[in-house]
């Protein structure tokens, strides 16, 4: 008889063991805890043909966007698409595969209607919408979650996953309010849920909550820092509290601490390290070495092409620092990738061509004085940020770059523009 999860979804291929393993990596998976990749190996060890473990070990290693994890989830497709599967099993199967190719919005796609016809499939919702986080698609970060909402119910484990998921997609698209109630109920059911804590630590940054932030950050830490894969992100919150309350001091010692010495080295630690001390450039504050540290973080991976996000992020450190030659390499691969060379690079060269050359060059410039450049290459994409990914939050870097860049070049009419168009976003308080 087959087995099926604590949803009530058959499974292809599992032990009891196994499957009990599985569910813990998914677990650790929705509170970004643990060590789900270990987790998920080991089922696989004990059950090699449960196609739902090649698959989520897939995930896994995709939706960091990590160059060193294409490689292992291109090979658990490729034993996952060999392996007896259900209907279910088989759309998340063609999802993997799509991500691997670096089809991302069809991969997009396909979990849209898997989840359309089976909504209490957590996994199918959470690959989903961490696919529309890497699209910046602020839209489907709501609206995949709303439609499975009514399938479930707050007495469910999963459910506290889907009500973070829920809340962050809301705040994405303003509906603040909402979003802070789903985001607390769901911590306050699951504690150790870090996006939801993160989800609510984004609507009091959208809106300029500096001291309620920093309060909601600091009144239970242990839950969502502790062994968490997003701990270095939730930390960069709050030191965007501090940051927006002026307190330098609290800002570094988070950088020199939870932000970076503490961290894994993900690229998306990379990201966070890079777009805080960018802040406090743009601030005209010294941060000295840190810069050329977190350069040599970045040089081994900056030019796999594999995220314009990422690219922009990289070139803010080497403009820093002053590494022109791995600036240039970055450009060279973003000219190779919408040329359509490389690998796994479908549609990153749409991103790239689209925001992503422009917003990278934009960093190299500013960093190199030209602030006027810096200008006419950001004013024609902050419209369309959207489009290589990320959140409000950590695109907001482009209009404080724009802000600051305008000002230094002599166009305070705009730059005065800009900041009464932020001050009105902010609830009537500038957040520069």
């Amino acid at each position: 008889m087959p087995l099926r999860t604590i949803t009530d979804l058959t499974v292809s291929g599992a032990s009891p063991r196994s499957l009990e393993l599985h569910e813990l990596a998914e677990h650790q998976f929705r509170c970004f805890i643990g060590d789900p990749v270990a987790t998920v190996s080991a089922a696989l060890e004990d059950s090699p043909d449960m196609v739902m473990g090649h698959v989520l070990l897939a995930y896994l290693m995709l939706l960091g966007t990590e160059p060193a994890g294409l490689p292992v989830a291109a090979a658990a497709c490729r034993r996952a698409e060999g392996l007896p599967a259900n209907e279910r099993e088989a759309r998340h199967v063609r999802a993997v595969g799509l991500l691997v190719g670096g089809r991302w919005r069809a991969a997009a796609r396909v979990l849209e209607d898997l989840a359309i016809d089976h909504p209490l499939d957590a996994l199918a919702l959470q690959a989903g919408h961490q696919t529309d986080f890497l699209l910046g698609d602020s839209r489907m970060l709501r609206d995949r979650i709303a439609r499975a909402l009514p399938a479930w119910h707050p007495d469910m484990p999963a459910w506290h996953a889907v009500a973070g998921m829920l809340a962050f997609g809301l705040e994405e698209t303003g509906d603040y309010a909402r979003a802070e109630q789903y985001g607390r109920q769901a911590v306050e059911r699951q504690p150790r849920d870090g996006w939801a804590q993160h989800a609510v630590a984004h609507v009091m940054e959208m809106q300029n909550r500096g001291r309620d932030g920093i309060a909601w950050m600091r009144a239970a830490p242990q839950a969502w820092a502790q062994d968490s894969f997003l701990s270095v992100h939730n930390h960069w919150h709050l030191a965007l509290f501090h940051l927006g309350l002026d307190d330098i001091d609290a800002v570094l010692a988070l950088y020199d601490g939870p932000v970076c010495a503490d961290a894994p080295g993900l690229v998306f630690d990379l990201v966070d390290q890079s777009a805080l001390l960018w802040r406090l450039h743009l601030r005209g504050i010294d941060v000295g070495s840190r810069w050329q540290a977190l350069a040599d973080r970045w040089a081994p991976i900056a030019t796999t092409g594999r995220y314009a996000f990422n690219d922009m992020h990289a070139t803010m450190v080497f403009a820093a620092a002053g590494r022109t030659g791995l600036i240039r390499a970055i450009a060279d691969a973003q000219q190779a990738i919408i040329a359509g060379n490389g690998e796994s690079v479908a549609d990153n060269a749409r991103f790239t061509a689209e925001v992503g050359r422009a917003a990278t060059a934009a960093m190299a410039a500013f960093a190199n004085g030209d602030y006027a450049q810096t200008v006419e290459l950001l004013r024609p994409i902050r419209h369309i940020s959207h489009r290589f990914g990320g959140s409000h939050a950590q695109r907001d870097v482009i209009d404080l770059t724009l802000i600051e860049a305008a000002a230094r070049s002599g166009q305070q009419s705009l730059a005065d523009a800009l900041r009464a168009e932020r001050a009105l976003h902010a609830g009537g308080q500038a957040t520069v």
